[in-house]
Formats: structure tokens, C-alpha cells, sequence
């Protein structure tokens, strides 16, 4: 039965990905005198920071920032990006984050928890989860199912119980992997993922209403069940 749910953030909650592009390429030209180039900006898009620090270090030679001072710096670098655009929260997300926070709930992304904690108040109140796994968490990032694994477990949950929330190829995998049913949402699949692996796919969060969710359950699982 479905008794909680785990949510991906940029793609999924919000499109943040491209300031956070634009964030990084502030930060390594200010900080390390190198201009990256488009490739390294979409780069970015549905992937977390161990694959981008891995290809920037590649790319890169000049780069002398360790992966946790490249994400350091863009987080920094964030704030004033955020100051000038704002953040776009996707359609249906604070509704979602709304009928759900009855249930148990965790949070897993690519992005750092000092990303993390910039985002969630942006989306608002609602915006709460008992666990949240952030890049730095684990030393494996999607499409292994770690992140997905730990955040179920701190919520006390199987996975076979948890409703998992993705837009990327690779998060959809995790999930899969994981043990837990996924519902992908095509509004924020601006990297253009193959969504297909998904039990289902939404065009936005707004479709996301609990008879979806008791659908979902009845046909791929065993029902959904009460709030905890």
C-alpha cells in the first residue's frame, strides 16, 4: 500500500537547474578564471553534482576546486542569481506538497543541501520533509537507488510502500531500482529524458491528485493507504 511519498526537487518542485547553470558559470570565472561553455551549462539539467564535478574536472584542467568548494561557491554565487530571477515552482507543486504532508515524506536530489535549504523556503511552507538526501549524502548519486533507499528508510517505510516523484531517466531508474512505484512529470523534463520507464507520466503536478495515486496503487501496487 502507498502510506508515503519521496519527491526529486529541480524538475520536479522547480526549475532552478538553469540559474543554478548560470550560478557556476559565475563562480568558476570569477573564482578560477574559467568560462565554461553551453555544453557544461546543460550539463547540469537532471544530473546531480557528482556526474557535473566529474565532467567540469575532465573538461577542465585549470579546475583546482575540490567538488565541495565548486558546490560551495555556486550556492553563493546562487543567492544573487536567485535576486535577480526568482525560481519557477512548477505547476501543481505547492498543491501537491500541500495534500501530502499528512504522509510521511522525503526529499532526494543531485543538488547539495545548501541548494536544498536555498529552494524549499522559495516554494513556501508546505515545502517540509521528514527526510531529505542531498548530494553530499551518498556516495553513489541516481541512477542508483541509495539516495531513494536511506530517505525511505528515515521515513520508516518499505519501498514497496513509498510513491516516488521523478522527471529524469536517471531518478526514474533509482526509483525503480529502488523497489518503489514512480510517476514521472514532463513539465520540468527540460533535458528532454526518456520518461518511459516511469509506471506512469503526467504532463504537471496538477494531475497529481489522490484518486491518481489510488489508481497507480490499484494497478501496479496493492492500494493506497491512510496517513501516518
Amino acid at each position: 500500500m502507498i502510506r508515503g511519498f519521496c519527491f526529486d526537487l529541480d524538475g520536479t518542485l522547480v526549475d532552478s537547474e538553469r540559474e543554478s547553470a548560470e550560478a557556476m558559470a559565475r563562480a568558476l570565472l570569477r573564482g578560477q578564471a574559467i568560462a565554461v561553455e553551453q555544453y557544461d551549462r546543460d550539463f547540469i539539467i537532471g544530473r546531480s553534482w557528482v556526474a557535473i564535478y566529474d565532467s567540469l574536472v575532465a573538461r577542465y584542467p585549470a579546475l583546482t576546486w575540490t567538488r565541495e568548494e565548486v558546490i560551495a561557491h555556486t550556492a553563493m554565487m546562487r543567492e544573487e542569481v536567485f535576486a535577480e530571477r526568482g525560481i519557477t515552482v512548477l505547476p501543481g507543486a505547492r498543491e501537491v506538497l500541500r495534500w501530502t504532508q499528512s504522509y510521511p515524506r522525503g526529499l532526494v536530489t543531485g543538488s547539495s543541501r545548501a541548494e536544498v535549504t536555498q529552494v524549499l523556503p522559495l516554494i513556501g511552507p508546505e515545502a517540509r520533509f521528514e527526510s531529505i538526501v542531498a548530494a553530499e549524502d551518498v556516495a553513489r548519486s541516481k541512477p542508483h537507488p541509495d539516495g531513494y533507499l536511506q530517505a525511505i528508510a528515515a521515513i520508516g517505510l518499505a519501498p514497496g510502500e513509498v510513491l516516488i516523484i521523478e522527471d529524469s531517466e536517471a531518478g526514474i531508474r533509482a526509483a525503480r531500482t529502488a523497489g518503489s512505484l514512480v510517476i514521472a512529470v514532463r513539465a520540468g523534463n527540460f533535458g528532454g529524458w526518456d520518461q518511459s520507464g516511469a509506471h506512469v507520466v503526467i504532463d504537471t503536478l496538477v494531475e497529481l491528485t489522490p484518486s491518481l495515486v489510488e489508481q497507480v496503487a490499484r494497478d501496479y501496487g496493492s492500494g493506497m493507504g491512510g496517513a501516518s
